[in-house]
């Protein structure tokens, strides 16, 4: 790519950032749209869209890199990284916990007869006054 095109709207570069910050972008609103989906073709088409956009957005940081458009980020201190894996386990640790607890909650709450977890028993839950509603 070239940096700076003549009789171009705006400089190769420039338009290259502006790309991949909407393909940055079209990652975030992807990922949301999946986690949000109650269907799992939906779910499915949303996962294969944020993939090939993710593939696409490191196709074009390369490309960018290699022509000097984009400067490679510094290098991470380990310490750095091993504080952000211990957040993250600490994270998972807790919302594991909040999961179980939850479960085990609906176990004890779950008419007989119907399996719990079940769809029915999830909304009955969150429209019990004092449940927030997640929708």
């Amino acid at each position: 790519m070239n940096t700076s095109s003549t009789g171009s709207f705006m400089p190769d570069a420039d338009l290259a950032y502006t790309v991949l910050a909407d393909l940055k972008r079209t990652v975030r609103e992807y990922t949301t749209a999946t986690t949000e989906s109650n269907c799992q073709t939906v779910r499915q088409m949303f996962t294969d869209l944020t993939n090939s956009t993710l593939k696409l957005q490191g196709e074009l940081y390369t490309v960018m890199q290699q022509s000097n458009m984009y400067p490679a980020p510094g290098k991470a201190l380990q310490s750095d990284i091993d504080k952000q894996i211990q957040t993250a386990n600490q994270t998972k640790q807790e919302c594991d916990q909040f999961v179980q607890q939850k479960n085990s909650q609906m176990a004890v709450n779950s008419p007989i007869g119907q399996p719990y977890g079940s769809p029915l028993n999830m909304n009955e839950h969150f429209s019990q006054p004092g449940n927030p509603s997640f929708r």
